[in-house]
This record gives structure tokens, sequence and C-alpha cells, in this order.
């Protein structure tokens, strides 16, 4: 019977996607922007970006992997703030970025997580940059 109990508890607790499943250091793989009706996927060759969540805030570290040297060769890009996530909806506050103009900002978007593969989908619109898209970001968990 304890074996039984036991082992529907564990069923209970997996079966159901939670708000802990977004917890984690998740990699960027791959990500689109859609404009206009016109969809262009970037290209990361030469960067790497992750996206950290805790319970409550959410920050995000991309830098080039060439091994830049100066303002030229190097990039680093970061931000953070905090996020809500209910069902399938998220919404990141941005508190901190080093693109100052994201700061205050709220985007929501749509998650879906498959397995190990986090796809967060939403409108980013920042007008002081003309930035207005929707973008597609598909992210892994990394293992420890």
């Amino acid at each position: 019977m304890k074996f039984l109990l036991a082992g529907f508890v564990l069923l209970s607790l997996t079966a159901c996607q939670s708000y802990s499943d977004l917890q984690g250091t998740w990699q960027l793989v791959s990500s689109a922007k859609i404009e206009n009706g016109r969809t262009t996927t970037d290209d990361w060759s030469g960067k790497k970006m992750i996206k950290i969540l805790n319970a409550t805030h959410f920050s995000f570290l991309n830098h080039d992997t060439n091994g830049g040297k100066d303002s030229t060769t190097a990039s680093f890009v970061a931000g953070g703030g905090t996020y809500t996530h209910e069902g399938d909806r998220y919404t990141e506050r941005v508190e901190y970025c080093s693109y100052r103009p994201y700061e205050g900002k709220s985007f929501d978007f749509t998650v879906e997580i498959k397995q190990d593969t986090l796809i967060q989908t939403g409108k980013e619109e920042v007008k002081e940059m003309g930035i207005n898209h929707v973008i597609v970001e598909k992210y892994v968990r990394v293992k420890n």
C-alpha cells in the first residue's frame, strides 16, 4: 500500500506542468523575428546566450564566443528583472539592461515546454529603438 501511495504522489507531481518547470538555466539555440509578415532567422554563430529563471526573477547573458578584446570584436548584452507565469502566459518586466531603452518595459509571451526545450513567442516593442516585431526563441535546458 505504501508503494502504491508513493507512486500516486510521484505521478501526480510529474503529470502537471508547473510554475517551477521554467526555473533553471536555458541556452538559446535559435531565434527568429517576424516583422511585416516576413520572418528572419538570427545568426548565432560566434555568440552564446543563456536565460536564468528562479522563482521570481529572470536574467539573460549574451556574449561573443570568439574572444573579442575590444568594442569592435567583443559583444556583451545582459539584462534581467521580474516575471510572472501562469499557464502558457509569461510576462517579463525588465528592470536592468545594457540596452537602457528596454528598462521599465514589460513583454508578454506564450511559452511552451516540450521535454527539455522551452519555446517563447511574443511581441517585442521598444519605440525608442524602432523595434516592433514578434520574436520566437527556442532554448534547451542546461544540464548540470
